[in-house]
Formats: structure tokens, C-alpha cells, sequence
């Protein structure tokens, strides 16, 4: 106990934790201050990301990378989905679709393309199953498919066919739901041979923590992680006019990438300890749940707690983004192989939108 005491203690990430009361104290003595409030959360968010790899990290040993990988993308997109909630109630209907395409982005071209950056400087060359990989491609260009639906239809809604709009996103969302049950009990229940990755990994045995505590740790993080996301995203708007960046870039990169630090960093730690199965699980497998799990949940919850019903009427330049990066990640990601090489073609495109969404004029 003493050593483990000692071990949290010592010099590291664990240390940036100090910033959660800090941002706490900062958010009720200075709120005119959010400039000051939003570094503080980001900061904060970081270490807590951290115990979520660790946690993850702990639980893949005994369940295997599919369902480590499922578990870290269900706690870590907590955040989104709570950020996601609170921008509903408060009628920020556009934010919320922006920050969803921003999180598919961050995870498919920001997560696996570091993932596979860093874990190909360490590692010649890294293997991962393909099949599992496949899977959750086909499942993303589902998710593309249910946008480009509900998105063409609403530029042909009327005050007469409004209701059906509202009915054909209700449709969809319920389907798309259904959709994702399955895959889970593909994934779980009748087919978990098809997504076993290497479980070469013997050499961590010896440092095995409990299930009870590695399950209270993830749980405890997620709830940490989720609370300083909520904070964060009340400052964000007055941390935008303060240092002068637009809200289209706020909402389809900074919200994304913090909000979705704990699988973004589970993604990158994990490849750089070639456990790439468990890399891909998580970036690939948070990306397909965003569209076809929080996505829909909050098109069901809107009509009870917000002030207008959500709709999936994404634009036609933000469903091509999504369509490019799918493409780019799908060519990457093939034959089971990969190098530091695809890492940085991932982040070229990841970065060339990001530029875009930065020099988007608007508000």
C-alpha cells in the first residue's frame, strides 16, 4: 500500500490532478475570467485521461483488446455525450452537430494517426487484426449513410412537412440504436473471435490490478473527466472572444480534442506499447459509437430536454469530411500492418482541416 502511495506521489502526470480544485476555485471567484477557467479544465482533463489508459489498459488484460477497447470508447465518450446534452438544453443545436463531426475527425485522423506515429518511432513495424479493423469501417460508412439521409431531406422541409422531419429523424435515430445493439452482440456474444487480437502480453501479468479496482478507477475517472468537460465547455464561449477564435473552430476541433482526451491518449499510449488491436479498438470503435450511439441518443433525449427537437441535418461539406477521413483511415488501416509513415499521413489530413475550420470566417 505504502509503495503504491509512493508511486502516485512521485514526480508525474498524476501531479496535474491539482489543477481539478484549482479550476474548481477559479470558476466561482473569477467566471469573468474564462480564459483563465478553460486552461485550468483542459489541464485538468489530462491526468484524468491518464487514469482512464491506465484503467482500460488493466481490464483489456482480462477481457481481451475488443472489449477494452469498447469499454475505454463508452467511458471516455461520456464527456461528449454530457457536453453534448448540456449545449441541447441550451439550444446550441449547431455546436452539438459540429462537435460530433469533430470528435468522428479527432478520433480517426488525430488518434490513430498518433497512435501510429509514436508506436511506429518505437516498433518497425506494428500488426493488428484487419478484420476487426474492416468491421469497424463498414460500421462508420453506415454511420455516413445515416447522415447523408436525414441531412438531404431537411433541404426539402417545409412549415407542411416539418413534423415529418421530426418523425424521420425519430426513425432513424431508433434504427441506428438498434443498429449498435447488434454490433454489440456481434462483438460480445456470437463473434468474439473475430475481433481477438494478439494477446501476447504476459510480461504485464505481474502488475495486474484487481477488477473491482481497475472498474471503481475508470468509473471514478469518467466522472472526473465528464465534470471538467462540463466546466471547460462554459468557458468556452468567452475564452473564444477573448483570444479571438472562431466558433466553428471551437466546436469541430478544441471541443472534440479535449472533450475527447481520455480515448484520444488511450489510443496513443496504446500504440506505443504495440498493443495496436487495443489502439484501433478504441479510436475506430469511439468514432463508430459517437455516430451511432450518442448521436441518435441525443436526437431521443432533445425531445424531453430540450428546447427544440435535434436533427441529424448535417451539411453536405461536414457528411464529405467525414466520407474523406472513413476513405483515408480505411487505406491506412488495411492489411493489418502499419508504420510511423501512415501515422503522419493521417495527421496531414487532420491538420489541413484544422486549418480550414481555423480560417473560416463567422462567429
Amino acid at each position: 500500500m505504502a509503495k503504491s502511495a509512493s508511486s502516485f506521489l512521485k514526480p508525474s502526470m498524476n501531479w496535474l490532478l491539482a489543477f481539478i480544485p484549482v479550476t474548481l476555485f477559479l470558476e466561482h471567484t473569477i467566471p469573468d475570467r474564462p480564459v483563465f477557467v478553460f486552461f485550468c479544465a483542459a489541464l485538468a482533463i489530462v491526468p484524468v485521461a491518464s487514469l482512464i489508459v491506465q484503467a482500460t489498459e488493466q481490464i483489456a488484460l482480462r477481457t481481451g483488446d475488443a472489449i477494452g477497447g469498447l469499454l475505454n470508447a463508452t467511458f471516455g465518450n461520456a464527456p461528449e455525450l454530457i457536453i453534448a446534452f448540456v449545449a441541447l438544453r441550451s439550444g446550441f443545436t449547431d455546436m452539438v452537430r459540429a462537435s460530433l463531426i469533430g470528435a468522428i475527425l479527432a478520433n480517426l485522423l488525430l488518434g490513430l494517426g498518433l497512435a501510429f506515429l509514436l508506436g511506429g518511432f518505437r516498433y518497425h513495424i506494428q500488426e493488428f487484426n484487419p478484420r476487426a479493423a474492416g468491421m469497424q469501417a463498414s460500421m462508420m460508412m453506415l454511420a455516413v449513410i445515416s447522415m447523408m439521409v436525414p441531412g438531404g431531406y431537411h433541404t426539402l422541409v417545409t412549415e407542411e412537412t416539418l413534423l415529418y422531419e421530426r418523425y424521420l429523424n425519430i426513425g432513424v435515430a431508433i434504427v441506428l440504436l438498434v443498429s449498435y445493439a447488434l454490433s454489440l452482440l456481434f462483438m460480445i456474444r456470437t463473434h468474439p473471435d473475430f475481433f481477438a487480437g494478439d494477446q501476447g502480453h504476459k510480461e504485464e501479468e505481474e502488475h495486474k490490478w484487481s477488477t473491482g479496482k481497475a472498474v471503481g478507477l475508470l468509473i471514478a475517472a469518467s466522472v472526473l473527466a465528464a465534470w471538467m468537460s462540463e466546466i471547460l465547455v462554459g468557458a468556452v464561449e468567452g475564452a473564444s472572444e477573448d483570444l479571438g477564435i472562431s466558433k466553428v473552430f471551437i466546436g469541430l476541433v478544441v471541443l472534440p480534442v479535449v472533450g475527447g482526451a481520455a480515448e484520444l491518449g488511450s489510443a496513443v499510449m496504446m500504440g506505443r506499447k504495440n498493443r495496436m488491436d487495443l489502439a484501433m479498438g478504441i479510436a475506430l470503435g469511439s468514432s463508430v459509437q459517437i455516430a451511432l450511439f450518442v448521436a441518435p441518443l441525443l436526437v431521443l433525449l432533445s425531445l424531453f430536454a430540450a428546447p427544440q427537437p435535434f436533427v441529424l441535418a448535417f451539411t453536405r461539406a461536414e457528411i464529405t469530411l467525414v466520407f474523406m477521413s472513413i476513405l483515408i483511415a480505411t487505406f491506412v488501416a488495411s492489411g493489418g500492418k502499419t508504420h510511423w509513415y501512415k501515422g503522419v499521413q493521417l495527421l496531414t489530413v487532420y491538420l489541413i482541416f484544422s486549418i480550414l475550420f481555423f480560417l473560416i470566417p463567422g462567429g
